[in-house]
């Protein structure tokens, strides 16, 4: 008699644990949610071609002025 009462309170108890592990199952679901989790922050940075070729234009326009100015000292 005595053990059937304990199987049944630890069953109760293993009810009340699962409904718990369940709400918070669903409140860690929910912040993850607002943090935008499901997008990668940081990483590299990407540049179009177009971009590329004019930041390497203005590279060796620079190269050139200092090349001249060299020649010219």
């Amino acid at each position: 008699m005595m053990l059937k009462k304990i199987v049944a309170q630890l069953n109760q108890q293993r009810q009340q644990v699962n409904t718990e592990l369940s709400r918070l199952d669903q409140a860690i679901q929910a912040l993850s949610g607002l943090g935008g989790a499901s997008r990668p922050r940081g990483g590299k940075r990407r540049l179009s071609a177009a971009a590329r070729a004019r930041i390497a234009a203005a590279q060796r326009a620079r190269w050139a002025k200092w090349k001249k100015a060299k020649k010219a000292a």
